[in-house]
């Protein structure tokens, strides 16, 4: 053997042990005949899944075969609900609508639970998708009755809605950039009631955030601490990046689609300029993988050996396809087409033979405190059908 073949040898086992140690086959591809039966598959199981109001789906881990199950309490418990919203929407398969009808009422109580800043993820991604699909006066009701709450959460000195209430050893008024996603109940409820209220609260949110949050390459922070008397920022930190300085790629995700339909409601070109800078930073980091899904943050020292977030690549797709409508730059278009390819795969789709109302795996849930790591977890899922919406509406 020659040195030229010596080398391409070692160099291919290399490149194989990389793609291994992510749980994912970078060699396996899919036509579409497949990856369409695979998803079909798998959509089924989520009709599949016994009805119960203290069992929401929340992640799986593969290796035990348990799946995490949580009540209307937890962040994530509007958006199994919501997915079958959507499936509904995407196949035109009653079964789906008749199943969505069954989960949505669970989350209702949450729209009265002011102890949470996640009302928007418990409420409006459960009965603000059923409301795309039935205009039910109490879908409404229930989305108004969670903005009202939210908006107690608001403080006028800092200008935004509080996020956690633990932890206050460590901070005095923490304001994540997830919260940006949670801003669509309050502009949904002031064009369902006429109250103004709400979205003035949500601009004031947006507006603040715009400015406290991004880091002068556009990238974000995940927490700014706030001091609730004076409104100064106390600073800037994490609790699911690497470090303080670290790029969360979720984190990302969530700005650039907050920041996008912010603007979607208000049309303020510095939401639109910010969604797109956020953006351009995060689709042409020169950490990104060549198949578009990001590691978990852009600054874990193991890359390229650290895990994936397919949930941080749909959210992001998902925004792109939006923004693009927007904008017009096919280089959002082009990601995200990207995005959705590379997750039709056999290496994305959980394998047909587990049972289990989830579709996507290698997502990351919280790393630093080693949870929920390369897993199915509901809300890829849920941003994917988004997603898929999204891209055929284009």
């Amino acid at each position: 053997m020659n040195k030229v073949s010596f080398f391409t040898l070692i160099l291919g086992f290399a490149l194989l042990a990389t793609a291994c140690k992510s749980g994912i086959n970078s060699q396996t591809k899919n036509t579409p005949a497949t990856a369409s039966t695979l998803l079909e598959t798998r959509y089924k199981m989520l009709l599949e899944y016994p009805v119960d109001s203290l069992s929401m789906p929340r992640s799986m881990n593969l290796k035990s075969n348990l799946i995490k199950k949580v009540p209307s309490r937890d962040w994530t418990s509007g958006f199994f609900a919501g997915n079958l919203w959507q499936l509904y929407r995407l196949t035109g398969n009653s079964e789906y609508k008749k199943q969505a009808e069954k989960w949505t009422p669970f989350s209702k109580k949450e729209s009265v639970n002011s102890g949470s800043h996640d009302v928007g993820f418990k409420v409006y991604c459960a009965f603000g998708e059923g409301l795309k699909v039935e205009n039910k006066p109490e879908y409404q009701d229930v989305i108004i009755k969670g903005a009202e709450t939210l908006c107690t959460r608001f403080n006028e000195k800092t200008g935004a809605i509080r996020s956690w209430d633990f932890n206050k050893d460590i901070w005095e008024y923490p304001v994540i950039i997830d919260n940006m996603m949670n801003l669509e109940l309050l502009f949904e409820a002031t064009k369902l009631s006429g109250n103004k209220k709400y979205q003035e609260i949500a601009v004031k949110h947006a507006n603040t955030t715009l400015k406290n949050q991004f880091r002068t390459d556009n990238s974000c922070y995940h927490v700014i601490d706030y001091n609730p008397d004076s409104g100064a920022v106390r600073k800037k930190t994490t609790l699911q990046g690497y470090n303080d300085d670290s790029v969360w790629a979720r984190g990302q995700a969530w700005a650039v689609y907050g920041f996008t339909m912010s603007y979607r409601y208000t049309k303020d070109p510095a939401y639109l300029k910010q969604a797109e800078a956020t953006a351009q930073f995060f689709i042409t980091s020169k950490d990104l993988p060549e198949d578009g899904i990001p590691y978990w943050d852009f600054k874990d020292p193991s890359i390229p050996n650290a895990a994936r977030d397919v949930s941080a690549a749909t959210v992001m797709a998902s925004a792109l396809y939006e923004l693009y409508g927007y904008t017009q730059n096919k280089s959002y278009l082009t990601y995200a087409d990207k995005v959705i390819r590379t997750l039709e795969s056999d290496n994305y789709i959980v394998n047909p033979k587990i049972n289990a109302p989830f579709i996507l795996d290698h997502s990351t849930g919280n790393w630093p405190k080693k949870d929920e790591i390369d897993e199915p977890i509901i809300y890829a899922d849920y941003y994917f059908l988004e997603a898929l919406l999204r891209k055929k509406d284009l």
